[in-house]
């Protein structure tokens, strides 16, 4: 398992919200649901998305994927001078940014919202809904804004979801969370692959014939009582010549990333799982209860028990 597909191993989209929305210019909404991670592909017409803060805006064609990374607001529109007709805020309830534009967005259909179903503008959109859905050490790796150009990658997913978003079948949300996992994956494998994606030093790394057969013993096998020295014997160096290149690469002595992996594991499996904490330590790599209570309290400030809610 590489470090990518092991991220994303773990918890995955549950209940998913997922919709095709469709616009007429002037449009404009700005999204401030808080939402860890949203990926839009555009189907029809043009769009541009204005990152908070700093970030340059983009636009986005027919064909290109863009992911943004939440919780900071960020606006959809068809011009960069259009001015917000409504906001999306927490739980994806929509609202009307000035009497003018009341009732301007609303429910079109199964999966389908905006203005017209006509729209000339169209966006396939899938938001995960909880943070604990995805490793933090994903989206801490992410920038706030990306685009996939369709000349640089054409998703071959794009037709299935385009296909299956506004069908109202028995078991389709589970289709959806899976197809949205699906996207999110191949999408990022693109973009990591992109001169320009500044890939996290993690997933530079596997490319190492040394430290990439480190990581990916860790991420097969966490509960495993893994030392420097095993490790190395296993990338077939000495302890110190892997100490020095893991840690010169990914920025953090192997056993100092072995704990936050460890760690990372453990909470997402707090929030997806009723597994005792007992038996998450076990998973994990940790001897006991206690052990794993430590260092967890440690990393995030609290408690499994207080994690978990």
């Amino acid at each position: 398992m590489d470090v990518l597909a092991g991220l994303l191993e773990g918890p995955r989209a549950r209940g998913a919200f997922m919709i095709r929305a469709c616009f007429e210019p002037p449009w404009s909404v700005r999204i401030a649901d808080e939402a860890p991670l949203t990926v839009m592909i555009m189907v029809e017409g043009d769009a541009w998305i204005l990152p908070g803060g700093d970030g340059a805006p983009c636009r986005v064609r027919p064909g290109d994927i863009a992911i943004a990374r939440g919780p900071d607001p960020y606006v959809c529109c068809d011009d960069p001078a259009t001015a917000p007709r409504a906001e999306i805020g927490p739980g994806q309830e929509c609202r009307p940014l000035g009497p003018a534009h009341a009732g301007r967005y609303k429910p079109l259909g199964v999966r389908e919202w905006g203005e017209s179903p006509d729209g000339p503008a169209k966006m396939l959109i899938g938001t995960y809904q909880m943070r604990g859905e995805l490793s933090g050490r994903l989206l801490d790796a992410l920038p706030p804004l990306l685009v996939l150009p369709t000349e640089v990658w054409q998703c071959p997913l794009t037709p299935l979801v385009a296909d299956e978003i506004t069908r109202d079948e028995p078991g389709q949300d589970v289709v959806l969370d899976r197809l949205l996992d699906l996207l999110l994956i191949s999408s990022l494998r693109a973009w990591f692959s992109r001169p320009e994606a500044d890939a996290p030093a993690w997933y530079r790394a596997l490319g190492d014939p040394v430290v990439g057969p480190a990581l990916r013993l860790v991420q097969d096998d966490p509960a495993h009582p893994w030392t420097v020295a095993a490790l190395a014997e296993k990338a077939g160096v000495s302890r110190a010549a892997l100490a020095r290149r893991f840690t010169e690469l990914v920025g953090e002595p192997p056993m100092t990333y072995l704990t936050g992996w460890r760690l990372a594991l453990a909470a997402d499996r707090l929030r997806d799982s009723g597994l005792t904490i007992a038996a998450i330590a076990r998973q994990v790599g940790y001897g006991s209860a206690f052990a794993l209570s430590s260092a967890f309290k440690r990393e995030y400030g609290v408690s499994p028990q207080e994690y978990r809610g």
